[in-house]
């Protein structure tokens, strides 16, 4: 298990890359709304970052799909893609309410949160595995056309119509307890922030966290904490009690643990790290965005991110005990801090900078002493990947497993002039497509020999080869001839 999350955090890496950029542009369009809502290029900034922070659930279906995919081939993409679009649109608000026969308004709001980075996890493993299922089979030739990696999104598409089945019935139920578990905390007081604050970031990974926000964030519990801080309404030192204490750990704990880890990181790949932790954590800070930070290490060091919310439920804990609170419109970084410095409901807000300082030390530290003790595969101390044990064959034409399609690929091959003479392979419905360095040393009968329809010359640089619908597995084998030479 701990080496599949090890795998899936690394896949992750591909969409996580792009979200501190988008983050950024985010927060500086926030800051300039900030100041004059109306204002036509701070709005259009920020609309540039949201498109990518709003749809986090299909970045990662198509970033994970291919990320966990045996060969990184595009088609993998494609079945993420296709997997996320069967199950958000089969669970969607309306989707739902035709199958339950009310109207969209009375349909559980558990299926307004259907697009979310859960959602978006589970269909690219899924997919992922399905493309490396079924991206070798073959199938009839009535139905060829639709082998290998043409059947992985059709696979796909059919795994989804069972995930979404299952999530019909279990995604609700499971929201439903959560809503019942924060209207049932929030009668806690401080205690209730803190638990509040370890739930939300270990929710984060499901999506799940957004049953708990309504509870406290809105009017679903009578609590309503954004609205009333946003509005200057209810009592100063308990409104923003449940928004207070994110404000230490998106702007200084979570750039910490990103200095740590860059610090432990391997020599050779501190420059790596340091390039994803320096802008993920800039990010944070400027604009509370945590998920380029938080996906880079969740799943590489799962205990290590159940600490990180043990100490995000400690500083909410703390922030409301003392009644240091403050609130935002976006997130908690230093934009909203800033705007909302002066608001009359916040209450000694300058403290909240001081619990930083405080619990940016303690993460660094702790952070830093937890990865070194139990050798924990954050970014930059993953391990290398392991070299395939390849067999060498005399004449380095004929791959390991001699089946017929490797042999019939093998002599292709060499009728195209091998190494010397190959300049790239590609191929379609039912044809290779090659691009040669010189058409004198392309061997056309002995192309044939193996049993192919034919050859098609088609200028001085590139020939065809009429394969047929088997074509793929054919080009498949020649591209691993190419790699192991």
């Amino acid at each position: 298990m701990i080496k599949f999350l090890q795998n899936l955090g690394r896949a992750i890496m591909l969409p996580v890359a792009v979200l501190p950029a988008a983050a950024i542009l985010a927060g500086i369009g926030n800051w300039i709304l900030g100041f004059s809502p109306d204002n036509v290029i701070g709005s259009f900034i920020f609309t540039a970052g949201t498109s990518i922070l709003d749809n986090l659930g299909v970045l990662f279906a198509v970033g994970i799909a291919i990320g966990l995919s045996k060969d990184k081939h595009g088609a993998s993409a494609l079945s993420g893609l296709v997997g996320f679009l069967v199950v958000t649109n089969l669970i969607s608000v309306d989707s739902v309410a035709s199958l339950q026969g009310i109207d969209p308004e009375v349909v559980n709001p558990a299926f307004e949160q259907n697009e979310n980075v859960f959602i978006g996890i589970i269909t690219g493993i899924i997919a992922a595995s399905m493309y490396n299922r079924f991206s070798d089979v073959k199938l009839p030739d009535a139905l060829a056309f639709f082998s290998g990696k043409r059947l992985a999104p059709i696979m796909s598409a059919a795994a989804m119509v069972v995930l979404a089945a299952v999530l019909y019935f279990v995604w609700p139920v499971v929201y439903s307890w959560l809503v019942a578990f924060g209207t049932a905390i929030s009668s806690l007081g401080a205690a209730g922030a803190g638990l509040y604050g370890f739930f939300n970031r270990l929710l984060i990974p499901t999506g799940l966290h957004h049953a708990l926000n309504s509870v406290f964030w809105f009017d679903v519990a009578g609590i309503n904490d954004i609205g009333k801080f946003l509005a200057a309404e209810g009592t100063k030192g308990v409104t923003g009690m449940y928004q207070a204490g994110f404000f230490p750990i998106m702007m200084f704990g979570l750039p910490a643990a990103g200095l740590a880890m860059y610090h432990t990181a391997k020599t050779a790949r501190k420059k790596t790290a340091a390039s994803l932790m320096m802008a993920a954590a800039f990010a944070a800070f400027f604009t509370g965005v945590t998920e380029p930070l938080e996906f880079a290490f969740m799943f590489l060091a799962p205990a290590l991110y159940v600490v990180h919310a043990l100490l995000t439920g400690l500083s909410l804990f703390i922030a409301a005990t003392f009644q240091w609170t403050s609130g935002f419109g976006f997130s908690a970084g230093f934009v909203d801090y800033i705007l909302h410095f002066t608001n009359p409901i916040a209450n000694r807000p300058y403290m909240l900078l001081v619990q930083g300082l405080v619990f940016a030390v303690i993460y660094y530290f702790l952070f830093r002493f937890l990865i070194v003790k139990f050798d924990l595969k954050t970014p930059g101390r993953e391990d290398g990947d392991e070299l395939e044990n390849t067999q060498e064959v005399e004449g380095g034409d004929v791959p390991k497993e001699e089946d017929q399609t490797a042999v019939m690929a093998a002599q292709i091959y060499e009728g195209l002039g091998g190494d010397d003479n190959v300049a790239s392979v590609d191929y379609c419905t039912t044809r290779l497509r090659v691009e040669v360095k010189d058409m004198d040393k392309v061997d056309e009968e002995k192309i044939k020999s193996t049993g192919v329809p034919g050859t098609n010359v088609v200028g001085k640089h590139n020939i065809q080869v009429i394969v047929g619908t088997s074509v793929q597995f054919v080009a498949d084998a020649i591209e691993k001839i190419r790699k192991n030479k």
